[in-house]
């Protein structure tokens, strides 16, 4: 009989749920609910799309894990009820309050020394502080604070379950120690003025952390980056360089990073390793952005992109269109630049295209140099992989080979692999291969990288 368990991605912009084989990693089934737009979202909206998409599934399971989008604020007063919207990790208005708190640590390697990563907008405790400082009343009336994946978790369990989390997600809080791997209190009295109740951690990655009233097992469940990894099966030096929302470049290493310039965040894995990252708040929305100018479908963007030359005839974009993450100009904007009577559409195209990749070789570069390893592999996934153009200009740009891994859930699909990991109880999580990965290479285009790098540097004041 096969044994089945659950994997659930809760990210920005959907929940989605697979079904899968424990032992093969075969995707049996898949549902999916939508969520509604915006950086500040009810979070009882993303309960009500995981029942509609996990809960036909649910009791046909006999384990389940929650991936979810990271850093977002959920606050719940003393009775379990939501105190305020969900501030998401692309909502960038607390920036202020994030270089305040660096500062009160101590500066940036204090802040890196303490939670592994350089404090930016996009992590919890800065949305603590904004609370604090725009919303007093629901500071005072706030008891404890989840994750989204958290919240989500704790709405699949048993009544009277403890809410719980997993070192993963908990290290992009800004309240959490990769070093010593536990909670640090006195960083969420710093950020809010006050203590909340904080999530149990599991003492191991596998740990069996809640069941559902049908009785099945609930893993820890983690970030999404930790999640998509999971699912990838990367190994040490693997580079997974995720296109959707954001922008996200991982790298698992055996090793804690320690970056105080903030290029790179230090993040903690779901396997009891280390996911150095660098994220992108303009990724896909790049590519949509340059359709819409462009008035064309995104096949046609593609087309008119590989229609022009390596440079775009001089044309380069700085892809800042809503502010940015890494570097951390969380009030930039987009630059287009170089263009003359002559520049085409299809030069724009292309300048969009490679902004985008250049963006990303970026964070590669960044991942190489702060943790001392070359990239054993890099893979491309996520909504925006798919485009012709952004596979053919990918390994152009980043000088090197790239692996398109075939189009999948890998969020959820990681979480299905940590559901069946906390139902074996192994010490390693199960081996599920991936099959349909192509691997492509292309000529170097080193003077495209090199102007983006220089436009990047001039405008580094302008905001």
């Amino acid at each position: 009989m096969t044994t089945t368990v659950l994997g659930i991605d809760s990210s920005t912009q959907a929940t989605k749920a697979l079904l899968v084989d424990a032992a093969s990693g075969e995707v049996l089934e898949e549902r999916r609910a939508a969520h509604p737009d915006g950086t500040e979202v009810d979070p009882r909206a993303w309960l009500s799309a995981v029942d509609e998409a996990a809960g036909p599934l649910l009791e046909r399971a006999e384990a389940v894990a929650v991936g979810g989008q990271q850093h977002g604020m959920v606050l719940l007063d003393a009775q379990g009820e939501v105190v305020r919207d969900a501030l998401l990790w692309n909502d960038t208005r607390s920036a202020p309050q994030a270089q305040a708190l660096i500062e009160e640590m101590g500066g940036p390697e204090a802040s890196v020394a303490e939670i592994g990563s350089l404090m930016v907008a996009s992590f919890t405790a800065p949305k603590l502080r904004w609370v604090r400082d725009e919303e007093p009343e629901n500071a005072l009336r706030a008891a404890r604070v989840l994750l989204p994946h958290d919240f989500i978790s704790l709405h699949l369990a048993e009544q009277g379950t403890t809410a719980f989390t997993d070192r993963g997600d908990a290290s992009g809080t800004a309240y959490y120690s990769t070093a010593t791997e536990e909670w640090k209190p006195a960083l969420v009295e710093l950020a809010l003025g006050r203590s909340l109740e904080l999530p149990r951690l599991p003492g191991s990655p596998q740990e069996v952390m809640a069941r559902t009233p049908g009785g099945a097992a609930i893993a820890a469940g983690t970030g999404d980056n930790m999640g998509a990894a999971l699912g990838l099966s990367l190994s040490e030096g693997d580079v997974s360089v995720s296109i959707g929302t954001s922008g996200v470049c991982a790298m698992v290493s055996p090793t804690r990073p320690n970056d105080a310039t903030g290029a790179v965040t230090g993040f903690a894995d779901a396997t009891g390793r280390f996911l150095p990252m660098t994220t992108t708040i303009n990724a896909a929305r790049i590519l949509e952005a340059g359709r819409a100018l462009l008035g064309v479908s995104h096949e046609e963007m593609a087309q008119l992109a590989l229609a022009s030359v390596p440079g775009a005839h001089g044309v380069t974009l700085l892809p800042y269109f809503d502010g940015e993450r890494t570097p951390n100009r969380p009030d930039a904007r987009a630059t287009l630049t170089g263009m003359s009577t002559a520049t085409t559409r299809e030069d724009v195209a292309r300048a969009y295209v490679e902004g985008l990749l250049c963006s990303l070789a970026d964070g590669i570069t960044a991942l190489e140099d702060r943790t001392g390893t070359a990239a054993a592999r890099i893979t491309l996934i996520g909504g925006a992989a798919r485009s012709q153009a952004v596979q053919q200009l990918a390994p152009a740009i980043f000088g090197r080979e790239v692996t398109i891994a075939p189009e999948g859930e890998y969020v959820a699909l990681g979480a299905a692999r940590q559901a069946a990991w906390a139902l074996s109880g192994a010490e390693e999580p199960p081996t599920w291969s991936i099959s349909g990965s192509r691997t492509i290479g292309a000529e170097p285009t080193p003077e495209v990288l090199a102007a983006y790098r220089e436009l990047k540097e001039r405008t580094e004041s302008w905001s």
